[in-house]
């Protein structure tokens, strides 16, 4: 999956944000290295996440970047996206993959070596791992496991592993050199004043 840009936005659609506006930034400065995943809150409608994910998709396709959908793999099919991402609490890997298809691209949490093998066995073609920082984004997290616990799931594994969880450019290189093919954020790039900026400073930390 070397394809798999490295910059991974998750899309934030707590009230008060404006996820377009953002996409919108962070594709201009990333372009086809940009990965957005379309994340709702658990509120919002199927409907809602369908409408949002082919705007998203509409955004994404003059610059040849990859969008996907996090848990809701029925609007994933739908929409006609690239593939998924799904969480602990969502389908197991291996149900996922037989809803998304052989050939899709599909993303799995893991926090350890030991689910991370189980998740690339049962068909996971990437692994956003953390939280590797405290972050505020999403509620009932478990403790980060900082960058010594990226390193142990990079070397347990062989498909690319996005490090998530209070990731900023300044954590980059040592994420980087630990393994991390890339990294996912949401404040990041949502609470910035300049989201095309703060994604330009990722992507260059994250290509050094």
């Amino acid at each position: 999956m070397s394809s798999l840009g490295r910059l991974h936005l998750i899309t934030d659609t707590r009230p008060g944000r404006d996820p377009l506006t953002v996409v919108r930034a962070a594709l201009a400065a990333a372009r086809a290295d940009l990965v957005v995943q379309v994340r709702v809150e658990d509120s919002a409608t199927d409907r809602e996440a369908y409408d949002l994910t082919r705007r998203v998709v509409a955004l994404c396709t003059p610059y040849g970047a990859t969008c996907l959908v996090n848990d809701r793999l029925h609007v994933a099919l739908a929409a006609g996206v690239a593939g998924g991402h799904v969480g602990a609490d969502d389908l197991p890997v291996g149900a996922a993959r037989r809803v998304l298809g052989p050939t899709a691209v599909l993303g799995a949490t893991a926090r350890d070596p030991g689910t991370a093998a189980e998740a690339v066995a049962a068909g996971a073609s990437y692994l956003g791992v953390g939280p590797c920082h405290p972050t505020a984004t999403k509620e009932g997290l478990p403790p980060p496991i900082g960058v010594p616990g990226v390193r142990a799931v990079a070397e347990a594994v062989d498909v690319p592993v996005i490090a998530i969880g209070g990731v900023t450019a300044t954590h980059v290189p040592a994420l980087r050199a630990a393994g991390a093919y890339g990294v996912a954020v949401v404040g990041a790039l949502s609470t910035a004043a300049d989201p095309g900026r703060a994604a330009a400073a990722l992507l260059e930390a994250l290509t050094c």
